[in-house]
């Protein structure tokens, strides 16, 4: 089978303009009614269409989902991969992939969810694509923990594995409650979530600020 990606740069050139639209439409009906939930009917319906006209955008249930999870970890990876190639101290970056991580839940809220609750529902072939995908968002995190070893900023005991599963773990969570909980905003949520992190990497125990 064609990989999603290339399937979705495939749909998104003329005449498939509404490749786009019919993506979030895929993504909306799989966040709310979960993989097995859903159908391409229920997409269909969304769009307004007939149900034969989306497989003129994709040839399987299966391939939407792909492409959703793709789109979701890739907005993950694009954003803490700016951050962690930009200007800063380790700490700063870390404060800035948690803000990273945590903001597509503005408004890429259905991509997220789905690569977070669906992506175990994919083929073998293509829980393959998007595990590269994640596993390299899982670098860059560790990437930075390990500099600031290196610099001096963390801790030298410090477990960079650990702690990258850690921050991801904490922030994975959070779509689950986040916007349910009166006053917590992302950038708070985000804000507590690096302080426990960073208070427990610092070099020297101290608060960070």
């Amino acid at each position: 089978m064609k990989s999603a990606v290339a399937l979705l740069r495939r749909s998104a050139g003329s005449p498939r303009r509404r490749a786009p639209e019919i993506i979030e439409a895929a993504a909306r009906v799989f966040a709310e009614r979960g993989y097995h939930g859903a159908s391409t009917q229920d997409i269909a319906d969304v769009l307004g269409i007939r149900q034969a006209s989306l497989y003129y955008y994709f040839p399987s249930k299966e391939v939407a989902l792909e492409v959703v999870c793709t789109l979701g970890v890739d907005e993950f990876v694009d954003r803490e991969a700016a951050v962690a190639a930009g200007p800063g101290t380790a700490a700063e970056k870390i404060r800035a992939l948690v803000l990273a991580h945590l903001s597509p839940m503005r408004d890429r809220r259905d991509f997220v969810w789905v690569f977070l609750r669906e992506r175990h529902h994919l083929p073998d072939g293509s829980r393959k694509r998007v595990g590269r995908s994640s596993r390299r968002l899982e670098r860059i995190i560790q990437g930075v923990f390990e500099a600031g070893v290196r610099g001096g900023e963390f801790r030298e005991n410090l477990d960079c594995r650990l702690a990258t599963l850690a921050l991801l773990g904490m922030c994975n969570a959070a779509p689950a409650w986040l916007g349910k909980e009166p006053d917590a905003s992302i950038e708070r949520v985000a804000a507590e979530f690096s302080r426990l992190i960073l208070d427990g990497a610092a070099a020297q125990r101290r608060r960070t600020k």
